[in-house]
């Protein structure tokens, strides 16, 4: 999807569809808007069920504050008025109910972007914005007072959030992310101490992980054309089953020797299609593109383990809340989750960036599944389709795990029956 090539009514229409459907809004909860450069701001309406807007409803207010539509706009458009006099940078605004966030705006907190290097890039610190009548004048200059300090993210007390962003899509990736920051850290705390990056640490990959250069490449083998096409729509469905998000999750599979395919760097996950596949091939990616920051990590693990044939680096809340944690992460629950991800191994954060071969070097058949301490998860295997289901066992196997907790004290599986498991399954 090219968002310049949208008209303001349909990007708000798509966006809206977006956030309803995985649950970041209620019905009646939530607006967006798009302010265009002649200073017209289109906006979602008032009063109007959220999972059955139409394109018709969108809302064009003119900067005399004249609105153009058949609907009224949303009440709460005196703050996003406010917002972009205060921030002449902002041309798009997020609000919404996400649980995650309104349940720290219920506590009077912010979630710590320090939780991962991406999320500090991403949304920077969050703001707070103290409690205002909504649709009122004073809550519009309550955020926009915040906004107007350099947040691009605040937290509206007992209310939810508003994002702002370069456009309507930044706006979003800011929202998201921040969403699954604070569901991370509510996920988390459930498992104890939680750890935040250090500022060096926060600047570390940007230090260390440089673009690849480039190739001219040849004709593409039909091959090549169906791995794209797989691949792509494996990385729509981690989307979509939220072990993604749209601004984290890395996804690639082996061609052949040392080439493979690779999602691009900075584009929406939700949106990959098989023309926005990389190619990687001796170093080097193709001309053009740029690969996930990622793609060294992943050379290096094809390298050392011929029988990989995927890998993904993902970050599905509860397994990444493992993540930034020190709590054990013990598969012996059911027998799916032994026998597909075995056992997890932890490594520290920075290790991806700095030494991809030792990465490499922690992975293997018997452990096909790593906690990378602050930045997710990553799994491997003799295809997609293994990869994927690796990670989502893995998932499951962590939401099980932090819901275990709150059931009772864990009983895992006996020695015995692993290695039972192990025979029947494992070849051990």
């Amino acid at each position: 999807m090219t968002v310049s090539s949208l008209h303001p009514r349909d990007e708000l229409l798509a966006l809206m569809e977006r956030i309803y459907r995985y649950r970041m809004t209620t019905t009646s909860g939530g607006n967006l808007s798009i302010r265009e450069e002649n200073g017209d701001i289109w906006i979602t309406p008032a009063r109007v069920d959220k999972g059955g807007l139409r394109r018709e409803d969108i809302v064009r207010v003119r900067p005399d504050g004249t609105a153009e539509g058949e609907r009224p706009p949303s009440s709460e458009l005196p703050f996003h008025q406010a917002i972009y006099r205060a921030r002449p940078d902002v041309h798009g605004i997020v609000h919404a109910h996400p649980v995650a966030l309104v349940a720290f705006s219920m506590v009077r907190q912010m979630p710590d972007t320090r939780l991962f290097h991406q999320a500090r890039h991403v949304c920077g610190a969050a703001g707070f914005a103290p409690y205002q009548l909504p649709g009122s004048q004073q809550l519009g200059q309550s955020v926009a007072g915040t906004f107007a300090q350099g947040f691009d993210c605040v937290i509206l007390e007992n209310h939810g959030v508003v994002t702002a962003g370069r456009n309507l899509q930044h706006a979003f990736h800011r929202f998201e992310t921040l969403e699954f920051t604070a569901k991370t850290i509510i996920k988390a705390r459930q498992l104890g101490e939680v750890r935040y990056l250090s500022e060096a640490e926060i600047e570390l990959p940007g230090k260390k992980q440089k673009p690849l250069p480039a190739f001219d490449r040849g004709k593409m083998s039909s091959e090549e054309k169906e791995l794209r096409r797989t691949l792509s729509e494996f990385v729509r469905r981690a989307y979509r089953q939220r072990l993604f998000i749209s601004t984290q999750g890395s996804f690639s599979v082996r061609l052949d020797g040392d080439s493979f395919l690779m999602t691009p760097y900075q584009y929406d996950r939700g949106a990959v299609s098989p023309d926005d596949i990389v190619l990687v091939t001796g170093g080097k990616a193709e001309s053009a593109k740029r690969a996930s920051r990622a793609a060294p990590v992943h050379a290096a693990v094809y390298r050392a383990h011929p029988e990989f044939r995927s890998i993904i680096n993902a970050y599905p809340v509860n397994a990444t809340a493992f993540s930034v944690t020190s709590a054990d992460f013990d598969t012996r629950t059911i027998p799916e989750s032994y026998v597909v991800v075995r056992r997890v191994r932890r490594t520290p954060y920075g290790l991806q960036f700095e030494d991809p071969e030792a990465m490499a070097n922690s992975i293997s058949a018997r452990n096909p599944a790593l906690l990378l301490s602050n930045d997710g998860v990553l799994t491997a295997g003799r295809g997609i389709l293994e990869a994927f289901d690796r990670l989502e066992v893995l998932e499951s196997t962590a939401e099980a795990l932090i819901n275990c907790r709150l059931a009772g004290e864990l009983s895992p599986i006996s020695d015995q029956a692993i290695r039972e498991l192990e025979v029947a399954f494992l070849g051990a």
